[in-house]
């Protein structure tokens, strides 16, 4: 059997890492545009300007709001002014996203420099594209992994905490889809199954979120870096982004997509939506009973949504509900790569017994 493996080429992670940016860009040439998101704009817009500073001439370009194709077509016509040698992508996922989108419309290297460790968007050949009003359109299938992931840890620090959080959400799917995929034969992102390294490092993900996660959060919360919370943005950059892309999606991201389209869920962020995906993927496979124990017990330490309500849908009949479920269940979606038929009123009878075990289990602990 033929698999394959993506990785970024590089891969910079710790204390102070921003002050490298410059060096680091500066092998791709001597031009770049950096289109950064509102918050890393106003707060790092400078300590970018002094990372680059001798080192290559920075265009810094403020990101709209949303990865969706109007976006990414404005981008494309501020480059054709400044003739960028490299693009770089600095803020939170959607920024990089549509960094990576952009970087593939102009043929030129990306650099990725994340300020939030809240999803696994970082490391991948895919950019996720919205349309204009943020629900999800598509998956943009690049041709290579980023040139360059940078992550400052101190700057991941000093994020609120939710966001790591959200991220640990993210990366609580890894394991689960990829090992799904493996038993099913299933495609990664390359269309190719993924080889044994990809299965690894997705388990390793997941043993790294139960072992460091809480110390993690304790960590941002105080806005500091310790040992357990740079394990825990490697696990949710770097062992996430590579345990997806090279391991698989399964259900918990294609339940996540379902509920895109559902207003009440748009003030909740990517991974807090796949995380209750994750606990409607382990109803819907018939995981073991200390397995699921295990993964609500883990949500509800960090405090990642174990109920409708945690993600805005408390007071939503079942009509409602069921069409997350049928877009889950599209055709092309990554639910199919489940190792056993799924159809829309099975992942109905997931989200509701999952949404009733969550608040059997938050009653339990007041």
């Amino acid at each position: 059997m033929l698999t394959t493996a993506i990785f970024p080429s590089r891969y910079v992670q710790g204390r102070g890492a921003l002050e490298q940016l410059g060096v680091e860009l500066s092998r791709f040439g001597g031009k770049a545009l950096a289109l950064l998101d509102p918050f890393a704009d106003d707060h790092l817009g400078a300590s970018l300007e002094k990372a680059c500073a001798g080192h290559v001439e920075c265009l810094k370009v403020r990101f709209a709001g949303e990865c969706c194709d109007e976006e990414i077509g404005r981008l494309v016509t501020l480059a054709g002014d400044s003739q960028p040698q490299v693009i770089v992508g600095m803020g939170g996922g959607k920024a990089l996203d549509t960094a990576k989108a952009l970087a593939h419309e102009l043929g030129l290297p990306v650099a990725v420099v994340p300020t939030l460790a809240s999803s696994d968007a970082p490391c991948s050949a895919l950019s996720v594209i919205y349309t204009a009003e943020g629900a999800f359109k598509r998956y943009l299938i690049l041709p290579r992994n980023p040139d360059l992931v940078l992550v400052d840890s101190q700057v991941i620090a000093q994020a609120p905490a939710r966001f790591l959080v959200s991220g640990m959400g993210d990366a609580l799917a890894t394991w689960f889809e990829a090992e799904d995929c493996r038993i099913r034969g299933a495609a990664n992102m390359t269309g190719r199954p993924g080889p044994r390294t990809a299965h690894a490092l997705a388990r390793l993900c997941y043993d790294t979120l139960l072992e460091y996660g809480p110390l993690a959060l304790q960590a941002c919360r105080q806005q500091v870096v310790t040992p357990a919370l740079e394990h825990v943005i490697e696990a949710n950059t770097l062992l996430s982004g590579l345990g997806f892309e090279s391991g698989g999606l399964a259900a918990a991201h294609a339940i996540h997509n379902g509920f895109t389209a559902l207003d009440e869920t748009h003030d909740y962020w990517h991974g807090e939506k796949v995380a209750f995906g994750v606990l409607s993927m382990l109803m819907l496979r018939d995981s073991e009973p200390a397995l699921i124990d295990e993964v609500y017990t883990f949500c509800i330490a960090i405090g990642l949504p174990v109920t409708l309500a945690d993600i805005g849908l408390s007071e939503v009949g079942d009509d409602y509900l069921l069409r997350a479920a049928e877009l889950a269940c599209a055709v092309g979606e990554s639910i199919h790569n489940e190792p056993f038929p799924v159809d829309a009123r099975s992942v109905l009878a997931a989200m509701r017994t999952a949404d009733a075990e969550g608040r059997r289990r938050l009653e339990l602990a007041k």
